[in-house]
């Protein structure tokens, strides 16, 4: 059941009400909305504080990791007393300070191919914080049987990148990343290294997104890749488009084989 605002929310959020393409309506889309986030690292830390600050009505968070010395240059919610515990329990204790009516829910353990299943069915958008490829596969397959689009964000040295998938019959990843490249191809941070501050703007990229997809406003990054290079100073954009004569995945089955096989 919808939720109208009251007075207080209104005050709290009269900066973004007050945005013609938002307005009341698309505030009470935002306090209405469910957002799971998969990952509490550089990309889901922004992302979170930036929804919970925007009014986000439910959050759900996923992560199995606890906070270490090397987390804290990229990993905005985190500080150095928050060391050796669990992410998603400190993200949900910051985050209720930040805005006590959005409801969080937190999933401390690894996704797989079981679990995932039981937490996407009570949101309506997915948000990528992962980084590694057989998790970001899992969640384009099965965000395409259900119909629920997601939004990708991932970052690497100085180069960022976030697109919107299998939004209103738009491509999936799969259409822009067929096939997953070899495993030993594709370094993570901890072997190629990040610059600190690229996860909050990718993050905010991120959190811009998902609000657009719930309000409506604005073209998505829908057949668009952004990527940005932070050396440089650069934006690009690359538009692809749904290959239709690619086999789609309709079977859950299916689904999880492919991730078992990649994974």
């Amino acid at each position: 059941m919808s939720k109208k605002l009251n007075k207080k929310q209104i005050e709290r959020f009269s900066r973004q009400i007050i945005l013609k393409n938002i307005g009341i309506l698309g505030q009470n889309k935002i306090t209405n909305a469910k957002v799971l986030i998969i990952g509490m690292g550089g990309l889901g830390c922004p992302v979170a504080e930036f929804l919970t600050r925007s009014g986000i009505g439910s959050l759900g968070i996923v992560d199995h990791d606890r906070i270490s010395l090397s987390n804290i240059h990229r990993q905005s919610l985190f500080n150095e007393k928050d060391l050796n515990q669990q992410k998603v329990k400190i993200a949900k204790k910051k985050l209720n300070k930040i805005n006590s009516l959005t409801k969080i829910k937190i999933f401390n353990y690894k996704l797989n191919k079981s679990n995932f299943q039981k937490i996407i069915k009570d949101y309506d958008y997915i948000v990528d914080g992962t980084d590694n490829l057989p998790t970001r596969y899992l969640i384009d397959d099965l965000c395409s049987i259900i119909d629920l689009p997601w939004v990708y964000g991932s970052i690497y040295r100085f180069e960022g990148q976030v697109s919107v998938f299998n939004f209103d019959g738009g491509p999936s990843y799969r259409d822009l990343f067929p096939e997953p490249p070899p495993s030993e191809s594709v370094p993570s941070c901890a072997d190629g290294g990040v610059l600190g501050v690229l996860p909050g703007v990718i993050g905010s990229i991120q959190a811009t997104e998902a609000i657009k997809l719930i309000t409506g406003v604005g073209q998505l990054l829908s057949g668009k890749l952004l990527i940005y290079d932070a050396e440089n100073m650069n934006f690009n954009r690359l538009n692809f488009e749904k290959v239709e004569d690619r086999t789609q995945i309709q079977d859950l089955s299916l689904a999880m084989k492919m991730f078992v096989d990649e994974g």
